[in-house]
């Protein structure tokens, strides 16, 4: 939130107002962030609407890119490379994967660069700066709700009835929010002082995608591995993925406790670098 000091001086007419961001590492003020909700609305809807302007399929790409994304894949790693699924069929459990890998890469990457690409708005205006990777870790969540609706036709195409389970699919999409946004206020803030962060984090997306258990199950992972592998928050998202989608798929859950702490630490540290980078953002950038 700004702080917003008056100083009288020797001016007989008007005062001078300066406009600083608080100085608190951890001084979030919420209400303050709910009092520019208008501004977050327009940054998500310019950035769903300017994603698919001017395109044949419009918002259909949501759907089709992970499809096809699912299709390419069946035929290299099931077909060909005889990956195994955990007896369910092998699109199904790919695509339960995906849908959230997908968001939170996009999230991620979105979040990551939201600093660098509003430097005009950044430079000549005061708001929240917290609010451009909050912003960009919302709009993608219109991809997943487009994604899962084509999930529901691939699940009928393969007679999978969902359970009970489904109605808590929304807490483990919120913990890949939790997760893209906590990465993306440590990337973005560090990719305003160094650049080649731009360059680095398209191969970190791609190397995080292989190291989590998408295109294959924990069970390849060996049994000695498995309490490192847990460290890696995304598992826990897509497992939770897959044990509300997939009737029964069964899932460890003692290796959601890492990546939970993990996630917790990962964001709280988030916060404080963000906060102590946020007053030098509209010079640096």
């Amino acid at each position: 939130m700004s702080v917003v000091r008056i100083d009288q001086g020797h001016s007989a007419t008007l005062p001078h107002v300066r406009i600083q961001p608080a100085k608190g590492l951890l001084d979030l003020d919420f209400a303050g962030l709910w009092n520019y909700r208008e501004l977050i609305h327009i940054l998500v809807w310019r950035d769903v609407t300017v994603r698919y302007k001017q395109t044949v399929l419009g918002v259909a790409w949501a759907m089709f890119q992970p499809v096809a994304t699912m299709l390419i894949f069946t035929a290299v790693f099931s077909v060909v490379g005889k990956i195994p699924s955990d007896g369910f069929p092998y699109p199904v459990f790919l695509y339960a994967g995906l849908l959230p890998w997908f968001y939170i890469s996009q999230a991620l990457s979105r979040g990551g660069t939201s600093l660098v690409g509003e430097a005009p708005l950044i430079s000549k205006v005061y708001f929240p700066r917290l609010i451009l990777p909050l912003s960009a870790t919302i709009a993608p969540l219109v991809d997943l709700v487009l994604a899962f609706v084509a999930f529901l036709g691939l699940m009928a195409w393969f007679g999978v009835v969902p359970t009970w389970r489904v109605l808590l699919l929304p807490l483990f999409a919120g913990l890949g929010a939790t997760i893209a946004l906590a990465a993306g206020l440590w990337v973005s803030a560090l990719y305003v002082r160094y650049r080649d962060v731009g360059h680095i984090l398209p191969m970190f997306i791609q190397l995080w995608m292989f190291v989590s258990p998408i295109l294959y199950p924990v069970s390849k992972v060996p049994e000695s591995w498995r309490a490192v592998y847990a460290l890696n928050p995304v598992v826990s998202v897509v497992e939770g993925f897959r044990w509300a989608l997939i009737p029964g798929f069964q899932v460890d859950f003692s290796m959601f406790l890492p990546s939970l702490i993990i996630v917790a630490v990962t964001l709280v540290g988030g916060l404080i670098y963000f906060r102590s980078m946020e007053r030098t953002f509209a010079d640096v950038i």
